[in-house]
């Protein structure tokens, strides 16, 4: 791996099993587990090759179901790949538009040592940062009420205000530009912006290519698990938008 490469991925293939009727057994559901039936799986990511340089802003378009996700949850750690090469450099941080993880009951204050602490960062950290989180997530005085109360826009916020501020070396985000009104996205877009003038690696996925375009240095189309387009954005786009 380059000195300069934040992320590697080589022929990554990954496959995950179908649901499964509620009428068959345990036992049989654990039987074609192990057996890998052709039928009961499917390759969410079929030979997938990407490489992204530290301090890059790479936004991934595609498909529902083209594989956008499911690459995210590689790179961060989440999935273990069948075959092929997943190499990373520094801390990671996914944030995902509604898994944030938050505990519901409670607030959003007592969410953000939690949140904030399984990034890496010490409660000593975290108070630095703590009131700068609240000011820009703009939750103001709901922050000390229980998460069970926010909107899921007020958790997504919070969420991507929490990420912002962890001082992440790979930053992933999935549709989180989908919530909050325009001035949060566009305080969003240069939250990321400042970032990566530190060297934050970011890895966007959005339906907006308007949003790709203002903030990404290079857009990535994925198609049937695979990264088929890597090196042309007008391609891309025009790919993507005849789907």
């Amino acid at each position: 791996m380059n000195v300069e490469d934040s992320i590697v991925l080589k022929d990554v293939v990954l496959d995950f099993p179908f649901h499964n009727s509620g009428s068959e057994t345990l036992r049989n559901q654990l039987s074609n587990f192990f057996k890998r039936k052709n039928k009961n799986w499917f390759r969410a990511l079929n030979g997938a090759n990407l490489c992204i340089k530290k301090g890059e802003i790479v936004g991934l378009i595609g498909d529902n179901g083209a594989g956008k996700s499911t690459l995210m949850r590689v790179i961060a750690g989440i999935y273990k790949v069948e075959r092929g090469l997943v190499n990373t450099h520094g801390r990671i941080t996914l944030l995902a538009s509604l898994g944030l993880g938050f505990s519901k009951d409670l607030s959003g204050r007592n969410n953000i040592y939690i949140s904030a602490g399984l990034l890496g960062l010490s409660d000593e950290e975290i108070r630095d940062v703590e009131q700068e989180i609240i000011d820009f997530s703009g939750i103001g005085d709901f922050i000390d009420a229980p998460i069970r109360t926010y909107s899921s826009g007020m958790r997504a916020r919070l969420g991507f205000s929490i990420a912002s501020f962890s001082k992440p070396d790979i930053l992933l985000l999935d549709e989180v530009f989908s919530v909050g009104d325009h001035s949060f996205r566009q305080k969003s877009r240069e939250k990321i912006t400042q970032m990566v003038k530190g060297d934050t690696t970011v890895v966007v996925i959005s339906h907006s290519l308007h949003t790709l375009d203002e903030l990404c240095d290079r857009i990535v189309y994925m198609d049937q698990g695979k990264i088929i387009i890597d090196d042309d954005d007008e391609l891309a786009k025009k790919l993507y938008k005849m789907e």
